[in-house]
């Protein structure tokens, strides 16, 4: 199973695309994509057209990304939502399935506690993938919850 993780920002926008091989989890590849800070509806555009690329490129069998809970600030939340719905928009446009994951089942899965803080779970995504991170925590994000979709199809025992 191929799995795309996202962790959707209206700026950036962070991926993952992860899959099994018989030794377990295997990064195929992953990324941010930068957006920019120009009008939202170019931000957008250029997310729609990245995804677009990614899932096709890829051709993962699922999608998975962190749901919309809550937040503190209703103006980051309604943009955070936009770029949600262009995530979710291109993988229906690919027929590709879509899995929602609070943020502390992702903790948990990849740590082994739903606190965990990002560093943790960076630490943990870059230590099961064997891979050095990069300097934005997007792209660790959205391996989080790809690995964490993995687990869930399939318990993988990720964070003994």
């Amino acid at each position: 199973m191929r799995v795309l993780g996202l962790d959707p920002g209206s700026e950036r926008t962070g991926w993952g695309c992860v899959e099994l091989d018989a030794t377990g989890p295997v990064r195929v590849a992953s990324g941010v994509l930068v957006l920019g800070h120009g009008p939202l509806p170019e931000r957008l555009a250029r997310l729609d057209a990245g995804l677009d690329r990614l899932f096709a490129e890829h051709q993962p069998d699922a999608c998975a990304t962190e749901g919309l809970f809550h937040h503190r600030n209703v103006r980051s939340a309604l943009l955070l939502g936009h770029a949600r719905g262009v995530c979710l928009l291109v993988s229906a446009r690919h027929q590709v399935p879509v899995a929602e994951y609070a943020p502390a089942t992702v903790k948990r899965a990849i740590a082994g506690h739903g606190a965990a803080d990002k560093e943790q779970v960076c630490a943990m995504v870059a230590s099961l993938l064997r891979f050095e991170p990069g300097a934005l925590l997007d792209e660790t994000d959205a391996l989080a919850v790809a690995l964490c979709h993995l687990e869930a199809e399939r318990p993988l025992r990720l964070s003994e």
